[in-house]
């Protein structure tokens, strides 16, 4: 037995599982010591001790449902498509049973290598799996801050692969589709007129629906590439947000959303135009919950505006990437932030693709600048 006397008190000393345990027994008895320092080694061996006031560690799924959505819930509630996203990946995870059902501190690289492989056999893209993995990783992370585990969990590691938004469209491309989207409305009201004319309207009496908003997806794409705005961020403007030459964004994705955009001509032509035929708050009315265009309004119209176009079919973010891109020509970094409505740079870097001719300029501007340099032209 290691027990040693400090003063009148008994204290004992061991190792265990290469940690050194020291404790003092608060008595002035050696054998009552050595009894007490037995109990703790017996105790330690049994998984009780140095874990005795340990509280239950809770299953994935128990955390999850219990802990971590009502935070989500409660902390993104003005955000509804972030909510979303994590909705989706807790629901993904707790239908994994060898993952939901595992206690917090047993989940290994090994569990997680499990879910990712059944994922994988769903084919479901990287980026798909990789938007799961971001939710585990910040509910395992959360777990640790929040005392639930003693010790540290796996690390959550995004897998290779993953194809990220870098179209950028032509000047030429952009023409061609918008023309494209004004054509898709011209179709709309000439189908409507033909509807007028026809058997139905003219011996049956059945009045055809009038078009509610036929250019709405050339007045919607001319406002994203013009204002560089997140396609939420277009759908719900409200006419109060639209003043004084800019669109006033208050709120969005991060906490730098919060911005001011001055408008175009075109684009303020195009609200000018709206602003006169709306009868309500939104700039994009729509027949939804929300009473706002959503992303599914434009899934038919844009499409055909490709097709159209001849341009290779792409998502609307597209178009932001490629206003963003053509800023970051003409302004600083941190204008480009705040205009992108970025929290950091390392985001607008993301959003950034220098075009071919974009650095041979820059190259070239900072070559005649240099003392005694001179240009490939001039030489």
């Amino acid at each position: 037995m290691a027990v040693y006397k400090r003063g009148q008190t008994w204290w004992y000393r061991f190792t265990w599982r290469g940690k050194a345990i020291r404790e003092s027994t608060k008595q002035g008895n050696k054998r009552l010591a050595e009894q007490m320092e037995a109990a703790h080694k017996t105790s330690l061996a049994k998984g009780e001790v140095g874990l005795r006031d340990r509280k239950p560690v809770p299953t994935l799924k128990d955390f999850a449902e219990k802990e971590f959505k009502p935070f989500i819930e409660s902390r993104f509630q003005n955000k509804p498509k972030t909510l979303e996203y994590y909705k989706a990946g807790i629901k993904t995870l707790i239908d994994y049973a060898p993952l939901a059902n595992c206690a917090l501190d047993e989940i290994t690289a090994d569990k997680i290598a499990g879910f990712i492989a059944k994922l994988r056999g769903a084919e479901l893209a990287v980026a798909s799996i990789n938007r799961r993995l971001e939710v585990l990783r910040r509910m395992l992370k959360l777990a640790v801050e929040w005392g639930k585990v003693d010790k540290l969990l796996p690390r959550v590691e995004m897998l290779p692969g993953e194809n990220h938004r870098e179209r950028v469209l032509t000047t030429e491309e952009e023409t061609r589709y918008l023309n494209a989207a004004s054509t898709v409305g011209d179709n709309i009201l000439d189908a409507h007129r033909r509807a007028l004319e026809g058997i139905r309207a003219t011996e049956r009496g059945e009045e055809p629906i009038e078009p509610r908003d036929p250019f709405l997806l050339r007045d919607a794409t001319t406002i994203l590439i013009d204002c560089g705005l997140r396609p939420e961020e277009c759908f719900r403007l409200r006419w109060e947000q639209v003043r004084d030459g800019a669109a006033h964004i208050p709120f969005g994705k991060t906490e730098n959303a919060r911005r001011t955009i001055p408008l175009t001509e075109r684009a303020a032509a195009i609200l000018e135009t709206r602003r006169e035929a709306s009868e309500g708050e939104w700039v994009f009315p729509a027949p939804t919950r929300s009473g706002h265009i959503e992303k599914s309004s434009l899934k038919k119209q844009h499409p055909k505006a490709c097709t159209l176009a001849k341009v290779a079919e792409f998502p609307l973010y597209t178009f932001r990437h490629t206003c963003l891109t053509r800023w970051a020509a003409h302004m600083d970094p941190y204008t480009l932030g705040y205009l992108a409505g970025h929290s950091d740079f390392s985001t607008t870097r993301r959003y950034v693709h220098p075009q071919v001719q974009t650095v041979k300029e820059a190259i070239e501007r900072a070559r005649t600048r240099q003392p005694g340099a001179k240009s490939a032209q001039s030489a």
